[in-house]
C-alpha cells in the first residue's frame, strides 16, 4: 500500500488539478499495490469526483462516537455512506497536537475496523524518544493499545 496525506493543506483548485494531473496518470498494477490518498475532511469530495485509476480515497481522521451531537465529528456510518472506505487513526499530529491517546486511537481503530473500514494505523516516536532509543517500546505500546481491542486484522 502507498498512501498520500494532505494534511491541512491545499485548495479546491489543487484537490482536482492534483487529481486528475498526478494521481489519474499513475501508472501501477492494483493488483500488487493499493494508492490512497487522504485529502482534508473538506476536498474529499471533490478528489472524489474526479479520482480514477484505482485510486482510493481516504479520511485523515474519523470519530470516537456515532451518529449524534457531535458538531465537527464524521462518524464511520457518515463516512461508509460518503463512499469512503479508508481512514487513518492514530497519525502523530493528531497524538500530540490533540491529545489524542493510544487508547482512543484503538478504540478508533476499533470503531473502524468493525464498520468493514480499511485502516491506516500510524505509529511512531518523536524525535526525543528515538534519539533516546525509545522507538522500539513507543511502536510496541502503540500497536498493543491497538492489538489489545482489535486481534483480527483480517
Amino acid at each position: 500500500m502507498v498512501g498520500g496525506n494532505w494534511k491541512c493543506n491545499g485548495t479546491m483548485a489543487f484537490a482536482k488539478s492534483h487529481t486528475t494531473d498526478v494521481l489519474n496518470k499513475l501508472k501501477f498494477d492494483p493488483k500488487k499495490v493499493e494508492v490512497v490518498v487522504a485529502p482534508t475532511a473538506l476536498h474529499i469530495p471533490a478528489v472524489q469526483a474526479v479520482v480514477g485509476n484505482n485510486v482510493g480515497v481516504a479520511t485523515q481522521n474519523m470519530s470516537l462516537t456515532g451518529n449524534g451531537a457531535f458538531t465537527g465529528e464524521f462518524s464511520t456510518e457518515m463516512l461508509k455512506d460518503a463512499g469512503i472506505k479508508y481512514t487513518l487513526t492514530g497519525h502523530s499530529e493528531r497524538r500530540t497536537l490533540y491529545g489524542e491517546s493510544d487508547a482512543d486511537v484503538a478504540k478508533k481503530t476499533k470503531l473502524a475496523v468493525d464498520s468493514g473500514m480499511c485502516v491506516l494505523a500510524c505509529i511512531g516516536e518523536l524525535l526525543e524518544e528515538r534519539e533516546g532509543g525509545k522507538t522500539k517500546a513507543v511502536n510496541e505500546r502503540q500497536l498493543n493499545a491497538i492489538r489489545e481491542l482489535c486481534e483480527d486484522w483480517s
